[in-house]
């Protein structure tokens, strides 16, 4: 993540950018990009901890341009207290980057109906809902939303079901989200990564028979020899989220180092 942007390349300047699921990784990677570029963040998070402490670390590169609220997504009631919280900082909201996931690596015996109903709920449902509660503060110029989707949503893997089906979910109402906006001159598109390497993939891979060799045969899937970085991630979406990308809406990115363009991944 660079340091510091040339001044040409600051393009969120003045304006009022929402991530959710800050706290660490993609999120986490997602705000100090935008950050550097001259955006004032509100971060979300259901880990009061965590993402205070992102905070306090990005204030102090940063100034104060970062604000945050805690909110459990899952919940309803909190995305509208979210929305209070909004009100209460008296900003317009310029971008909104939905990234709060949860992923559970489940076989299908054990995938029950509470599982795959609090999957849904976090990574899909709630987008929709944020989306919906939080636009009524983008001003009549528009804006942009961002969808964090994954290549699960188009490629079948093992032990992944409610997982696929949040993010295949979400590409689709990612579409629909950009059709009913587009008179509102907002903008709707999703990214959809690959293996990144983040805390969440960390303890997937500490959790494996032999780590070292998973490491190696996951970067070997990939034609670009790599796994991503959040930081990757964040480049997709600043460009999505700003003006490069002003004629651009109801579509996704894969960004997966070329993993999903062969035949066998």
């Amino acid at each position: 993540m660079p340091d510091k942007l040339q001044e040409s390349t600051r393009e969120f300047t003045g304006k009022v950018v929402i991530v959710t699921g800050a706290a660490r990784g993609i999120g986490r990677a997602i705000a100090e990009d935008l950050l550097a570029r001259g955006a004032r963040l509100i971060l979300v998070d259901r880990n009061a901890l965590g993402v205070s402490e992102a905070v306090e670390t990005l204030r102090h590169a940063y100034g104060s341009m970062v604000d945050f609220v805690v909110a459990d997504l899952a919940d309803p009631r909190e995305i509208k207290e979210l929305a209070l919280a909004i009100r209460t900082l008296d900003v317009s909201v310029d971008v909104l980057i939905n990234n709060a996931a949860i992923e559970l690596d489940l076989p299908l015996s054990e995938v029950t109906a509470m599982v795959f109903d609090h999957v849904i709920a976090v990574n899909l449902r709630a987008p929709l809902l944020v989306s919906q509660a939080l636009i009524p503060f983008f001003p009549e110029t528009g804006g942009a939303i961002v969808n964090i989707s994954s290549i699960h949503a188009s490629h079948a893997f093992e032990n992944s079901i409610p997982y696929a089906c949040s993010k295949a979910g979400l590409v689709a109402l990612t579409r629909n989200l950009a059709l009913e906006l587009a008179s509102r001159n907002i903008r709707v598109n999703a990214v959809c990564p690959g293996y990144i390497d983040t805390p969440m993939w960390d303890e997937w891979l500490r959790s494996s028979s032999d780590p070292q060799a998973l490491a190696e045969q996951t970067a070997a899937l990939h034609p670009l020899r790599r796994r991503g970085k959040p930081a990757d991630v964040a480049a997709a979406v600043a460009y999505l989220a700003g003006p490069q990308a002003a004629w651009v809406t109801g579509t996704h990115l894969v960004v997966d180092g070329g993993l999903t363009i062969r035949a066998h991944p």
